[in-house]
């Protein structure tokens, strides 16, 4: 089933459009506070659109994730009283419970390793907010970890170029169900910890 194939083509199409960094502001920033769909579906093939403003991509993605971020701290802070609903009826609540139970050890790290990998960031940006994390760490650690992730996809993106292109092409409807497995997988083992 050639699936993502269309769905790269799609995507591809929309990274060219006019208003494509607006896009791809607002789901940065939308992602790490609500929404379940990554920046990355859009910031990889914008830079591949335009190679010359990888690194610009890579600046706006990570900051107005982080910028989500805050937000999702703040609605942890201040109003968890009235997403908790949400949060139980949507079967989160454990998880959101294990992300606090990590918070409580782990601090800095969790928040560096949720911006870096595919784990929810949003689960932790929230989770930080309720557990009353020092904002400036916060901050620092999803800089760090959301910068190092999104300049990595724009940095290979930009140094593969048409090679990149060819490979995702050849590639990426088995791409896409290996990552479908993967996140299957991750998620059987989070639900089992």
């Amino acid at each position: 089933m050639r699936i993502f194939s269309r769905l790269y083509d799609w995507v591809l199409a929309w990274a060219r459009h006019q208003h494509a960094v607006w896009f791809l502001g607002g789901l940065s920033f939308a992602e790490s506070s609500f929404f379940p769909i990554p920046p990355d579906v859009m910031l990889a093939p914008m830079t591949l659109a335009r190679r010359e403003k990888a690194w610009r991509y890579a600046w706006i993605t990570t900051l107005a994730s982080v910028a989500g971020g805050v937000l999702g701290y703040l609605i942890g802070m201040f109003a968890f009283d009235l997403i908790e609903p949400w949060i139980q009826e949507f079967g989160y609540a454990d998880r959101f419970q294990k992300a606090i139970d990590w918070f409580q050890v782990w601090g800095f790290w969790v928040v560096f390793l949720a911006g870096f990998s595919p784990i929810p960031y949003k689960l932790f940006t929230i989770s930080a907010g309720t557990v009353g994390m020092a904002f400036f760490p916060f901050v620092l650690a999803s800089v760090i970890g959301r910068g190092a992730r999104f300049f990595l996809v724009a940095g290979l993106i930009y140094w593969g170029g048409e090679r990149m292109d060819s490979l995702m092409r050849s590639y990426i409807d088995r791409l896409g169900w290996l990552f479908i497995a993967v996140a299957v997988v991750v998620y059987l083992i989070v639900n089992a910890i």
